[in-house]
């Protein structure tokens, strides 16, 4: 009998004569869990809860966020690491890149408002448009808060160089456009 046919029968070995993932990657795997494990616990559990991780993976987590001495808290990571073995460990991965750097269209959305922001400021001619384009706005808190805001960066634009611009209208102009364009 030849090589091929043995370990094509023995239980080890799949019909391709695969044997399995190797021991570094099984390592590499794990480790990876534990670092997941790691960033998971720096969130509240709040946010835990929000992720698709059964009731025993939410409790490991949560005390391996109150422990503080460093071994037992070692101990409750690489636990929680094992019990999290069997979660959806791509969804989770996704959702924490979401919360760290926020997604892509919520980025692009706030991108539009700021444009919308500076455009508020140079034209009278935007203040109509965007009132045209929503016509349920409050049209006196925009105008005001515009106004304001104008007000603020000619006052800025008088400073010297050592003296810090004031930034309060402009931001509240972003808010209020945020809070309705939504």
């Amino acid at each position: 009998m030849s090589i091929d046919s043995d370990q094509s029968n023995s239980p080890e070995f799949d019909e391709n004569g695969y044997d399995g993932p190797s021991k570094s990657q099984v390592k590499r795997e794990l480790h990876a869990i534990v670092d997941l494990t790691k960033e998971l616990i720096e969130f509240s559990i709040e946010q835990i809860r929000q992720l698709p991780l059964d009731e025993s993976a939410i409790r490991a987590l949560e005390e391996a966020k109150n422990f503080k001495s460093h071994g037992a808290k070692r101990r409750q990571i690489h636990y929680a690491a094992k019990v999290l073995r069997q979660a959806d460990v791509e969804t989770i991965r996704q959702q924490i890149d979401t919360w760290k750097h926020g997604s892509k269209e919520q980025n692009d959305h706030l991108h539009r408002l700021e444009l919308i922001r500076d455009r508020l400021i140079q034209s009278d001619d935007e203040v109509t448009k965007l009132i045209e384009q929503h016509p349920d706005i409050d049209i006196q808190a925009l105008r005001s808060v515009v106004r304001a805001t104008r007000k603020e960066q000619s006052n800025n634009a008088k400073l010297t160089a050592d003296q810090t611009p004031q930034r309060k209208q402009y931001r509240a102009l972003f808010q209020f456009l945020k809070d309705f364009i939504e």
